[in-house]
């Protein structure tokens, strides 16, 4: 695939949404055919595919793929006005964020370190010892803490003077986004509205709700765009980095949104 293809001109495209869903699948094909592909593999009496070397690289293209996904979804529920629904998937794009950046930087910044063959173990361990016997085979992985997730991207590549802080405002998002994982009443209170107030159960277009959620998303793009830079990054991609970057500040114009991002001097 060449750097012309993947970078997909802003001129002529009706929807930024889904020009920019069109440049993170096409980077993700690219980034895709970089690393051994997955193999049918017998696990516990089923053949299922897998991926055999299970090394940090793959680990990043399952993660991507899911972002990608969760962004088609987080989309498609803001289409419908389910805001609350959308509330839900953008806290899972924010820990596939921190979890994409945790694995590429020990590859560009770092080393890959005990906490990360720790988190790989557990992110390729098989959910049941006996698919047959769900209860009574089911493993406990040993999950890495997602506070150290964040103090180790905060650490390497943080570039603040005041790390603490950062880390603490990470886990506040996080927390208010919970808020609607685990239905806490203020959360679904957003749920009412209009005069007389009233729960909106089919979705809440024509509310006064959507503005900020059709704000909201744009940045979940521009993550995405810096997530599959940072895997480009890791893979010595240069050229598929180069032109990310590119896009991420005509992203940032054509949004209408100021994400602090600069293009470079000419």
């Amino acid at each position: 695939m060449t750097d012309k293809i993947l970078f997909v001109r802003l001129q002529g495209m009706n929807n930024l949404s889904r020009q920019t869903l069109t440049v993170l699948e096409n980077a993700f094909r690219r980034l895709e055919q970089q690393v051994p592909p997955p193999n049918p593999t017998r696990v516990k009496g089923h053949v299922l595919l897998r991926y055999r070397e299970q090394s940090i690289e793959q680990a990043l293209i399952q993660k991507l793929a899911r972002y990608i996904s969760t962004l088609h979804a987080t989309q498609l529920l803001l289409n419908h006005g389910f805001v609350q629904e959308q509330g839900i998937l953008q806290r899972t794009l924010d820990e596939l964020n921190d979890d994409i950046f945790f694995l590429a930087i020990a590859i560009t910044n770092d080393k890959i370190t005990d906490l990360h063959q720790r988190y790989l173990k557990a992110f390729f361990a098989e959910e049941f010892d006996n698919p047959s016997d769900p209860v009574g085979s089911h493993s406990d992985r040993d999950i890495v803490p997602r506070k150290k997730i964040r103090a180790y991207i905060s650490r390497i590549v943080g570039g603040s003077s005041n790390p603490s802080r950062d880390l603490a405002v990470s886990e506040i998002v996080s927390k208010v986004y919970s808020g609607f994982v685990h239905a806490a009443s203020p959360h679904i209170m957003e749920l009412c509205d209009g005069t007389p107030p009233r729960f909106h159960l089919s979705g809440m277009l024509g509310t006064q709700r959507i503005e900020g959620y059709e704000y909201d998303i744009w940045n979940y793009y521009y993550r995405g765009l810096l997530s599959t830079a940072a895997i480009g990054k890791a893979f010595g991609d240069a050229s598929l980095v180069e032109a990310l970057l590119k896009y991420s500040f005509k992203f940032q114009e054509a949004s209408g949104r100021d994400f602090g991002a600069r293009p470079p001097k000419a």
